[in-house]
């Protein structure tokens, strides 16, 4: 562990998208910890650092392996925002193309 500079804290975004309960981690940064469950498809909003990094540790039978580590910048809210908004557009975009057009 090492101390980060850290500027200011982001609200942050994660959704489970597995069918096992997940334990969400923050270690990296020196005197601050974070440690959440999220249950299936569930979904949690958090504070955190943006240096920090989000450990995902999924469940396994008698254990929890480490998945997945994201950078928490990347689960900012406003990043979610921009990838929902760009998703949604894309939708429309293909939504539009596969209407019939009426006379």
């Amino acid at each position: 562990m090492h101390v980060l500079n850290v500027s200011r804290k982001i609200l942050c975004g994660y959704t489970n998208p597995t069918s096992r309960i997940q334990i969400l981690r923050i270690s990296n940064v020196e005197n601050w910890f974070f440690e959440r469950t999220v249950m299936p498809h569930g979904s949690i909003l958090f504070e955190a650092f943006r240096e920090a990094k989000l450990e995902i540790h999924t469940s396994e039978m008698m254990s929890a392996i480490l998945s997945d580590i994201i950078p928490c910048s990347e689960l900012s809210t406003n990043a979610l925002t921009t990838s929902i908004l760009a998703t949604n557009a894309e939708s429309r975009r293909h939504r539009t193309q596969e209407m019939p057009k009426t006379a």
